[in-house]
């Protein structure tokens, strides 16, 4: 019973049952009526053949003859003018339950009906209904119960041989049906999935849409734009491995030879030429500067988050470390506006990192000042690194974080910025540009809090 198909069929065939069983109390109500009404028929018919006779009489012979085609012990005509005509057997029952044709409802006739099919002896059943073809005369009966109880039971047996033909047809179509239109789109679906699942970079195993516009076609079709989404993927996601690895070398003997030109250039600064002496600072800066592009490129090409140390601080040492760590020769003055009581959950390095990397590139982009501010709310720290250089150009805004593109001067390689976002959302947090215009640029790093705080530190520092 795991197929679906097989579900569909044992459902179908128990919901047509249920459905005639549901249908057979009332046909079963209604077979009865129609059995006394039938039986009244055929009782007016008798009775019209005594009122025809020259003397109102009939022979007890031909009398029980006729009541023996009518199926009763007695037949009696009420006429509107008070006539009574009357055919009975010698011997008359008494009756033992009388039914009312002109009275009662659908649920009565139902519950007699039940009635009748729960009994096993044979009552003598006074049956009184309107004569069929006379208005207003009224025919009286006296019939047994047995004969109407075995009529019924083979009724409700005809019900129920029909009812299984029609719930087996009924099945079998809808099962034909449904494995047409769903069950074998479905397999193939699911087959496709599973195949593709094997060997993903296989172009061979993508879904071909059968061009179908209903729900099917549409899962089709959006599963095999996934899978093609998900192969191109893959392939660029080997390519990039590969060049990774690539760089990764190249990275190894640039440094090397980096180094090595930085050694021999310290030669340079004790040189007797003042030309010499003049541009050997600019080659120092362009040496550190390509040690350190390669530093960033490998810590980017790394497989894998760096380590994550957590650790409970206060975060006001933290900033007044940034200040004299990048401040230097550069003139530019660090304010960090934030209270002593604060306390962060966090790699204190990682932080210090993304810190200095914020800071650095607030000098890179002209800032004199640049100011630290701190608020707690719902349970995050949010800290604000503001300063006013000269913003962030339109290029940098839309690829502020995507390595290689998100550079915001020329010959960087943007990878500061998705680093710094790596390591901060490796702790639980974020950053995320606030703002920049022309008067400077904002980005804020969150934290999660730590449980407790002084209540100084519940509110923004300004």
């Amino acid at each position: 019973m795991r197929s679906l198909s097989a579900r569909l069929l044992v459902l179908t065939v128990f919901f047509v049952m249920l459905s005639e069983v549901l249908i057979f109390v009332p046909s079963v109500a209604r077979f009865r009526m129609t059995y006394f009404d039938n039986h009244l028929a055929a009782g007016h018919l008798a009775s019209l053949v005594l009122a025809a006779s020259p003397n109102g009489k009939l022979d007890q012979p031909m009398t029980n003859l006729i009541l023996r085609d009518v199926g009763a012990h007695a037949v009696i005509l009420h006429r509107p003018n008070g006539m009574v005509f009357m055919l009975d057997s010698p011997v008359v029952p008494q009756p033992d339950v009388t039914f009312d044709l002109t009275k009662g409802n659908v649920p009565i006739w139902i519950q007699r009906s039940l009635e009748t099919l729960a009994r096993s002896d044979n009552r003598i059943m006074r049956v009184v209904g309107p004569a069929p073809t006379e208005p207003g005369a009224t025919v009286e009966l006296l019939l047994d119960e047995a004969p109407l109880r075995q009529e019924m039971w083979n009724f409700g047996v005809r019900i129920l041989e029909l009812s299984v033909v029609i719930s087996l047809t009924t099945a079998a179509l809808v099962y034909i049906s449904l494995q047409w239109l769903l069950v074998r789109p479905m397999r193939r679906i699911t087959d496709s999935m599973t195949s593709f699942r094997q060997d993903p970079e296989d172009a061979t195993r993508r879904i071909v849409p059968s061009g179908r516009h209903d729900e099917i076609g549409r899962a089709q079709n959006e599963l095999a734009m996934l899978q093609e989404t998900v192969r191109g993927a893959l392939a660029q996601r080997a390519r990039l491995a590969a060049l990774g690895t690539a760089v990764t070398k190249i990275n190894h003997d640039l440094r090397a030879i980096l180094a090595t030109a930085r050694l021999v250039s310290d030669g340079l600064a004790g040189s007797a030429a003042p030309e010499v002496r003049r541009v050997a600072p600019r080659l120092f800066e362009a040496i550190d500067r390509a040690v350190a592009m390669c530093t960033r490129t490998l810590d980017f090409s790394r497989e894998g988050a760096p380590p994550f140390a957590p650790a409970q601080f206060e975060l006001l040492p933290l900033l007044e470390e940034v200040g004299p760590a990048v401040a230097g020769d550069n003139g530019i003055a660090i304010e960090p506006s934030v209270p002593p009581a604060l306390l962060v959950r966090a790699d204190r390095d990682q932080l210090f990192r993304v810190l200095m990397n914020l800071t650095q590139n607030a000098v890179e982009a002209g800032a004199q000042h640049v100011r630290f501010r701190a608020s707690v709310e719902d349970g995050v720290v949010a800290v604000d690194v503001a300063d006013d250089g000269h913003g962030l150009p339109p290029r940098a805004r839309e690829n502020l974080f995507r390595p290689f593109f998100g550079s915001a001067r020329p010959g960087g390689t943007g990878l500061g910025l998705a680093i710094a976002r790596d390591l901060m959302r490796g702790q639980g947090g974020d950053l995320a540009l606030v703002d920049t215009t022309g008067a400077g640029t904002t980005f804020r790093l969150t934290l999660p809090a730590v449980q407790s705080h002084p209540a100084s530190a519940r509110r923004a520092i300004a």
